[in-house]
């Protein structure tokens, strides 16, 4: 079959590996002059930054890819398991190394903040159990299909669906879990992986606990731009036509048929279209969508401010992934999504891939993505918005590290929601389609395939199961079941 892809995030090329393996003939049509969608690369001074995610969990979904096409993973694409996951900053003044060796962040946690070993570790036995029982029915299979729902797995997973506390807020199970306010607010942080309100969204989310603390982070050897590279160069191989600075302006449909897409004015007619565009771009500029009006409703995750800064000094207390935690979290998130804007003491992400990858900056200099979270895309004043975040970043990274990192900013480069909305066509830049703050979003994302459109498929982080690498590659995953081997 002909195989249209709208877009070459990792969604996107994942299914085409997978789609031009199984002996299909597949095009990849994306608006920008490279892929990776969000993931990407920037270059400058020396400098060299990745742009999107950071972190790297799960990469046997991306050797199941090459496993997928009959091929092993290259030598070229190697990476290492983490030691440390994350260093913590907090506001107090307690520093925190979370490591991935589990006894040695139980004795960090007992010695730094009194807490009580047993409950880190009931904490980690329960994140585990939320996976084994998600795993099978939400992760890697369709929820949208009546087969799958009959599977014994999947019905021994529903049997226990109560035990992934979807009833709870996050916040609420981690207040319930821990008696250190600071190990709370630790985890609290991880609905930030998809974009949603610790104090909104269901404690189900503290999956994402298990899938770095229990199973892993890792790092790619070449930062995490190389994993675009490489199933790029896969796609390739396996004859997936891309082409680049390609916008597709609309998915055809007749007597409720997908039967090809239209790029700029031409017409092309394929047998299958699999779109991984944000959704919301999806529903509001490609075609009648009978959800659209559910969708234009649901509301956003969040997005991001970005300083991408080259640093002429080094900084050892510094590791890859690093923390500088507000004081209020609540006060923070309730800003963030119901103000609308940065709080005045926001939480500080500083990433700095030249920790691991010494190319990607000068010698005895670093190579600094600092990131708070940001709401999409409003009626805000960026340019004041940015201006007086900035100064609060730099204040806070003061205080912190006991420097004054104004003097050693080289290079800057600035992503806001407003140019993360137009390099990715994601609504208000909202960096994993909508968010997951109430009871059951998590649950209702997008469909990869819709019922009323015969021939349509959709993967990408917008979609189901949700936005970050794996999930991206687990809707690849789903679509690619879902189209038959020639």
């Amino acid at each position: 079959m002909k195989i249209a892809v709208i877009g070459s995030g990792i969604g996107g090329m994942a299914v085409a590996c997978r789609l031009a393996s199984k002996g299909h003939d597949v095009t990849v049509f994306e608006k920008n002059a490279s892929p990776g969608g969000k993931i990407d690369e920037i270059k400058m001074g020396g400098y060299r930054f990745d742009t999107g995610p950071s972190l790297f969990t799960l990469p046997e979904l991306v050797e199941e890819l090459y496993s997928a096409a009959g091929e092993t993973v290259p030598a070229t694409f190697a990476y290492k398991k983490l030691e440390v996951l994350c260093k913590y900053f907090y506001n107090s003044g307690e520093q925190l190394v979370a490591w991935s060796d589990q006894q040695k962040f139980t004795d960090e946690c007992v010695e730094k903040l009194g807490e009580d070993p047993s409950n880190i570790s009931k904490y980690f036995k329960k994140a585990s159990l939320i996976y084994k029982i998600t795993a099978d029915i939400f992760l890697f299979n369709s929820l949208h299909k009546a087969k799958n729902l009959l599977k014994l797995s999947v019905l021994k997973s529903l049997l226990q669906v109560h035990k992934i506390r979807f009833y709870k807020t996050m916040h609420g199970d981690n207040s319930s879990s821990f008696k250190s306010p600071l190990l709370v607010q630790l985890f609290d942080r991880y609905a930030t992986y998809n974009g949603s309100n610790p104090y909104k969204a269901p404690a189900t989310l503290n999956v994402i606990a298990h899938l770095e603390n229990n199973l892993g982070a890792y790092f790619p050897d070449n930062g995490m731009y190389s994993i675009v590279q490489h199933i790029y160069e896969l796609a390739i191989k396996h004859g997936v036509q891309f082409n680049f600075n390609a916008l597709v302006t609309s998915i055809d449909i007749k007597n409720k048929k997908a039967v090809g897409i239209t790029v700029g004015d031409t017409a092309m007619t394929f047998d299958r279209i699999v779109s991984d565009s944000d959704i919301n771009y999806v529903v509001n500029n490609l075609m009648d969508h009978p959800q659209k009006k559910r969708i234009d409703s649901l509301e956003p995750s969040s997005s991001a401010l970005v300083f991408y800064w080259g640093i002429n000094k080094e900084f050892p207390e510094l590791d890859l992934h690093n923390i500088l935690f507000s004081a209020d979290y609540k006060k923070e998130f309730t800003n963030l999504f119901q103000e609308k804007t940065i709080d005045s003491d926001p939480t500080v992400y500083i990433f700095v891939s030249s920790k691991m990858v010494q190319s990607d900056a000068p010698k005895n200099c670093e190579n600094w993505f600092v990131m708070v979270n940001a709401p999409s895309n409003c009626t805000a004043d960026w340019d004041e918005l940015i201006r007086t975040t900035k100064q609060h970043i730099i204040n806070k990274i003061n205080k912190s590290l006991n420097t004054t990192i104004e003097d050693y900013i080289e290079h800057e480069k600035i992503a806001s929601p407003i140019t993360i909305e137009q390099q990715t066509f994601s609504k208000g830049g909202a960096l994993y389609g909508n968010s997951s703050n109430a009871m059951f979003t998590a649950f209702l994302r997008h469909p990869n395939f819709l019922k009323s459109v015969q021939n349509l498929y959709f993967v990408g982080g917008s979609v189901h199961p949700g936005g970050g690498i794996p999930l991206c590659l687990a809707s690849a995953k789903i679509v690619a079941k879902e189209i038959p081997a020639v």
